[in-house]
C-alpha cells in the first residue's frame, strides 16, 4: 500500500509541472486532469491506511485534509480550463 501512495501522491506534482509547461491549453488540461485522477488514487490509498490503523486518526485527518484540499484545487483548475475554451 505505501508503495502505491508513493506512487499516486508524487505524480500529483510531476503532473502538475509537465502541465505548467504544456504545449497548450488542452494539454496543461490533460495533465492537470491526470494530477487530479492521481489525487483521488491518493485519498483512496489514505482512507485505507486509515482503515487499517496504518495512520493514527490525527495523521490520517491532517494528511486528509491537505489532500482534499489539493482535490478541490485541481477541481477547480481542470474545471475552469475545459469550460473557459
Amino acid at each position: 500500500m505505501s508503495k502505491q501512495l508513493l506512487r499516486c501522491g508524487t505524480s500529483i506534482g510531476a503532473n502538475v509541472k509537465e502541465a505548467m509547461r504544456g504545449q497548450s491549453k488542452a494539454d496543461f488540461g490533460a495533465k492537470m486532469n491526470i494530477a487530479l485522477k492521481e489525487a483521488n488514487e491518493t485519498e483512496y490509498w489514505l482512507e485505507i491506511l486509515q482503515e487499517t490503523a496504518f495512520l493514527t486518526q490525527e495523521q490520517a485527518d491532517s494528511i486528509l485534509s491537505d489532500c482534499r484540499e489539493i482535490l478541490k484545487l485541481l477541481t477547480s483548475i481542470v474545471k475552469s480550463t475545459f469550460t473557459n475554451k
